[in-house]
């Protein structure tokens, strides 16, 4: 059974002070059992939040991480940085890494490497643009993209990573694919991990949505049976929000 996971990423939104804030909010309320729940923080606001999450359930998450563990990589973190202050996932490649931050395939790959030999659970973000799309060559960056990140990764630390699948067209344009489109690109990234790994690794791995996810949109998309969560942008700054989206995914099906 596969445990869904619902992650909250805040990009470049909130202070530390608005993060206690929302932390204090989610106090008020009993999240499920049976659900991950993540908040993915700007960096700033990660110590206030390894202290106002307590209680909550809600696990810890970093926006990006650097390949080594130390050096003079001015505005970078490492894994042992962010270990040591509670952070416990990470994301990796996202869309907005790869555009505006010359992010490849290759960062992507030792990335999720030092992410792994670190003891951070990696969320790796895959997916295809508007142009890909209409091109008819979905499949054939998705696939790409996660075998040049799990390139040479053993099946049992495959079988740790949470892999986004963010269709670029999606994010943030309040257009979201179709459950039925999400899950057959899903369906597809499970076959690839099973023909990186095996049949057995693949059925672990937990596959995520994300793309303008909403409360109102999430109980379709996690109705299919290879969607085990999302990653989550607006609707995840509002605490009420996020708390409706964690509900949602209290899910009583064998995946």
């Amino acid at each position: 059974m596969r445990t869904p996971v619902i992650a909250g990423n805040w990009k470049m939104y909130k202070t530390p002070e608005e993060a206690e804030a929302f932390a204090a909010a989610l106090h008020d309320t009993r999240l499920p059992d049976g659900v991950e729940a993540v908040i993915c923080a700007p960096f700033v606001a990660l110590p206030a939040l390894r202290k106002a999450l307590e209680g909550t359930g809600v696990g810890l998450g970093a926006q990006n991480v650097h390949w080594e563990r130390e050096g003079a990589f001015t505005g970078e973190i490492s894994v042992p940085m962010l270990r040591a202050i509670g952070v416990k996932y990470a994301i990796i490649g996202h869309s907005e890494r790869r555009a505006y931050f010359a992010e490849t395939d290759e960062t992507v790959h030792r990335k999720l490497k030092a992410a792994l030999a670190g003891g951070l659970v990696p969320i790796v973000c895959v997916g295809e643009t508007l142009e890909e799309r209409e091109q008819g060559r979905t499949k054939e960056v998705v696939r790409q993209q996660v075998e040049k990140a799990l390139q040479g990764i053993s099946a049992e630390d495959a079988a740790r990573v949470i892999i986004a699948y963010e269709p670029v067209w999606a994010i943030g344009t309040g257009r979201a694919a179709t459950a039925q489109d999400a899950e057959e690109v899903i369906a597809f990234i499970r076959d690839t991990v099973a023909s990186l790994t095996d049949a057995s690794t693949a059925a672990a791995v937990r596959i995520q949505y994300g793309g303008s996810v909403k409360p109102d949109n999430i109980r379709e998309l996690l109705d299919m049976p290879n969607i085990d969560g999302a990653l989550v942008g607006g609707a995840s700054l509002d605490p009420a929000s996020f708390i409706k989206l964690v509900q949602a995914a209290e899910a009583g099906d064998d995946r």
